[in-house]
């Protein structure tokens, strides 16, 4: 075992990107690392807790307040059952910290933000596979933070018969 990490999970409860956290926690995660499991929140909703933490996204929210469904919603979350239990055994048995961070606005950007705010040592996202065009035109979150953020970037893609 090394040095522990601060790994950041881009999570906005799709598919793609629970199979990153799965990917993360099977093949990256080690004894004694801390997991920030980063939401971004579109612009558009607006929970009391945005204006309070706009520009510098929520505070670390540990794992057993995130659960609970007032504190989501109070940062315009939904949390998923799902994804809490993934991390739960990962916390207990692994001694893995786990947290959660909430941003509004872009994707794009503010996962680039966290890369380098928290000084992750790495950050996994998942990639929806998008084709060329529409990747052209819609513009790929995952081809951008690759390309900028401060810190090495995975991007966990679905197989093709998913």
């Amino acid at each position: 075992m090394g040095k522990a990490r601060i790994i950041g999970i881009g999570m906005d409860y799709s598919a793609t990107s629970k199979i990153a956290l799965k990917w993360a926690i099977d093949n990256l995660i080690e004894e004694g690392d801390t997991i920030i499991i980063i939401h971004v929140v579109s612009s558009k909703v607006e929970p009391t807790s945005k204006q309070l933490f706009e520009d510098t996204g929520s505070p670390l929210i540990p794992l057993d307040e995130f659960k609970q469904i007032n504190v989501s919603k109070y940062y315009g979350l939904n949390p998923d059952k799902e994804v809490i239990d993934m991390l739960e055994p990962v916390a207990k048995h692994k001694k893995v910290t786990v947290v959660s961070k909430v941003y509004w606005g872009d994707a794009r950007e503010k996962l680039c933000d966290a890369a380098e705010s928290l000084k992750l040592d790495s950050l996994v996202i998942g990639g929806r596979g998008l084709g060329v065009l529409k990747r052209v035109l819609l513009g790929s979150v995952s081809n951008y933070v690759v390309q900028n953020a401060t810190c090495p970037v995975t991007v966990v893609k679905t197989s093709p018969h998913k």
